[in-house]
């Protein structure tokens, strides 16, 4: 017993020499160097303690798509703000009574509590009453939840038990109590903590624990979810349903002693005995809201523009640790019907879990001061669980390690009509073979031949159409290799010519795997180019047909209509300005030399299948067979279709229904015709729908 009390004894010391620390530290406008929540929180508390008047607590950004419902939430803290008309007086009254009884009572510090606590610690040896204030916890809980970050780190340093931090604390609490009123502190305190499962916040709490508003708790609602603050792991009330209960009793009958069920105490009693009475009522599937692209709308389905999105972002502005924390609305440009067109189009050709084998296809709106990215879809549902066909890559966005063949002629032709080498409806010479003096193969000659049999000489509207080797060798040669690269880069594969290296890989910083894919082509002298065996983005690809479809305007694909910030204010995004790669005539005289690949002697008749729109189109198949595409417009849309190997190890491609990976063996070998030019119609008869048939663009007659 004399142990005990003599334990005690020296608590009470303890507490009576913080409380005198604690009061003579108010008396001083600075006390430094005392280990705030962290070099941050220091700093923000030394330059003006009113910084936590105006508290930015981190919120959920929201993702909507074109017609403004939402398709994703992004957030490091579930937080739904209220003001304190959206708060129940009943929660307020629920807060106060098991934390802070004398709130309105005390300016910041309670020096009776402190007081009743010492003299408690000195007869009972114990110190668990008069901890801190609701204004010191809102202090410790802005420190480690808003300035902090939220990390483990942050948090261990604002809640650690030192008399630097206290001092801090209550020095901090007594200046907020002379900026703000009681109602304010208690709003801000309800907005800020904690209250478990991932919560933070009243409004969030609410919703989740009740599936309702903080305006709308009943007692015995308020009275859990103030319980919870205190330990919201230990008495969670999906999985510790009798703890919890025990606690909210205990946060009623501190209601009841506060006053708040009324000044008759059997009145009061029997209240209480009826709000203890009730069930938890809490849900029985918390209403948590979906974190990340995998989200509010379906995730398997537009996670991939979502990734997109994001990625997007961070190099637009907004990296992803601001945009998971500011509270953004992103109003996108993604059309969920085109989405869930390409989705079930790509889908369609090969299933999601056919091995090894993906399909995946973009679609961007041309327009003269913008590219709007309406879809993004792949066979593969976007989404973690590769056993069930799923992938978290960006597959339609990002620069795949495989080529799109033939369609890089596209940027040949391109390259010839601007130098004037020929016209679209010129004749071309198409030998059967062709052996090149220009470019080389370990040093010999580089010999073509084509896959088929053509006449000696063609138009290039034909040559685009039917997709000879040997004719696009030789304007190669005329036109330069250089400038056809450059073509390919200015008409929109900006990032798979020089934002990734031969490998497909992107490059790093400091150059160490560089250069660039297209100026190793350059520097190699590989007229290979033109044949498209390269690592090629799906979605660039959709662009360069936007870019053509646009009068010859380049500009970036935009996930982006426009951003706003938590308090509605518009977002200044950092884009690179459109720029007309190449001349009005030159993109419209390629579009009608690209309009035959539909007509029968084109390699996408098979697929077209009764298509009636005037369009641009190209088919592309490489030489191994590991990959096949499609690129096509009109002048309403534009997209493009890949369907590559992305299993471990490549393999050859065999058309069939589905396609399968059939080894080395390539007499079997799917083409661009077969597989990806079907998804592409397939995909565009939905999206187009009854929309306005539109002609292409008239051709000048100095490219005829």
């Amino acid at each position: 017993m004399f142990a005990a009390r003599a334990t005690g004894l020296f608590k009470l010391l303890g507490l009576c020499l913080m409380a005198g620390v604690l009061l003579a530290a108010l008396l001083f406008p600075v006390v430094g160097g005392l280990g705030l929540a962290s070099n941050r929180a220091a700093d923000t508390v030394d330059q003006t303690s009113g910084e936590l008047t105006k508290a930015e607590p981190p919120l959920v950004t929201t993702v909507l798509d074109k017609d403004g419902a939402p398709i994703a939430y992004l957030y490091d803290q579930y937080r739904i703000p209220v003001p304190s008309s959206g708060i129940s007086d009943t929660m307020k009254a629920a807060i106060i009574a098991i934390e802070d009884k004398r709130f309105f009572e005390h300016k910041g510090v309670d020096w009776q509590g402190i007081a009743r606590a010492a003299a408690k610690a000195g007869v009972e040896g114990e110190t668990s009453q008069g901890a801190s204030t609701l204004t010191q916890q809102y202090v410790k809980n802005y420190l480690a939840f808003v300035v902090g970050e939220g990390s483990q780190e942050a948090y261990e340093k604002a809640t650690e038990a030192t008399l630097g931090r206290k001092i801090s604390e209550a020095r901090i609490a007594t200046q907020l109590e002379q900026k703000l009123s009681k109602d304010d502190i208690l709003t801000a305190y309800l907005n800020i903590v904690p209250f478990g499962n991932g919560t933070f916040g009243i409004g969030a709490a609410a919703k989740a624990y009740f599936d309702t508003t903080p305006d709308k708790l009943t007692v015995p609602q308020a009275a859990m979810l103030a319980g919870l603050v205190n330990e919201p792991s230990r008495l969670n009330p999906g999985a510790a349903v009798e703890p919890a209960i025990k606690r909210r009793n205990t946060v009623i009958d501190k209601m009841r002693d506060n006053g708040a069920f009324g000044s008759d105490a059997k009145v009061a009693g029997e209240k209480a005995d009826e709000y203890k009475a009730a069930d938890i009522g809490v849900v029985a599937d918390l209403k948590l809201l979906p974190n990340g692209c995998v989200g509010a709308g379906d995730g398997p389905v537009y996670g991939f523009f979502c990734r997109y999105l994001v990625d997007y972002l961070d190099t637009a502005g907004i990296p992803t640790d601001k945009l998971i924390r500011g509270g953004y609305t992103i109003h996108t440009t993604m059309d969920p019907v085109a989405t869930r067109a390409a989705k079930e189009a790509a889908e369609g050709q090969v299933p999601k879990n056919q091995p090894g084998i993906a399909n995946a296809m973009a679609v961007v709106e041309p327009g003269d001061d913008k590219h709007r990215v309406r879809a993004l879809a792949a066979n593969r549902d976007f989404g973690n669980n590769a056993d069930a066909g799923q992938s978290a890559y960006s597959i339609p966005a990002e620069v795949t390690k495989f080529g799109a063949g033939s369609i890089y002629k596209v940027f040949t032709a391109a390259a010839a009509l601007e130098k004037n080498i020929t016209g679209i409806d010129k004749q071309i010479d198409v030998p059967a073979t062709y052996t090149s003096k220009v470019y080389k193969d370990s040093g010999k000659g580089y010999t073509v031949r084509n896959a088929g049999k053509y006449p000696e000489k063609m138009t290039l509207t034909d040559a685009l159409a039917q997709s000879p080797n040997t004719a696009f060798i030789i304007l190669e040669e005329k036109a330069g290799l250089n400038n056809v690269v450059d073509m390919a880069h200015r008409l929109g594969l900006r990032e798979s010519m020089q934002g990734v290296n031969k490998d497909g890989n992107p490059l790093k910083p400091d150059g160490s795997n560089g250069p660039s894919q297209g100026d190793v082509y350059k520097r190699d002298n590989s007229g290979s180019f033109t044949l498209g065996a390269g690592p090629t983005s799906i979605l660039e690809l959709s662009n360069v047909a936007a870019t053509i479809m646009s009068g010859g305007k380049w500009c970036p694909p935009t996930p982006v209509e426009k951003v706003t910030d938590r308090n509605g204010n518009p977002v200044q995004l950092k884009e690179a300005p459109c720029d007309q790669a190449v001349a009005p005539e030159v993109a419209n005289a390629l579009a009608t030399g690209m309009s035959a690949d539909v007509k029968p002697s084109g390699t996408a008749h098979g697929a077209a299948n009764g298509w009636n729109r005037p369009m641009i189109g190209k088919t592309g198949t490489t030489e191994d067979h590991w990959s096949v595409a499609f690129i096509g417009a009109t002048p309403q849309f534009a997209g493009a279709v890949m369907t590559f190997t992305d299993g471990v190890a490549p393999q050859v491609i065999c058309n069939g229904s589905p396609p399968r990976l059939c080894g080395t063996n390539d007499s079997g070998g799917v083409f661009g015709g077969q597989v990806a030019a079907p998804t592409w119609f397939n995909a565009m008869r939905t999206i187009h729908g009854d929309a306005e048939i539109k002609p292409l663009p008239p051709v000048d007659p100095r490219y005829r």
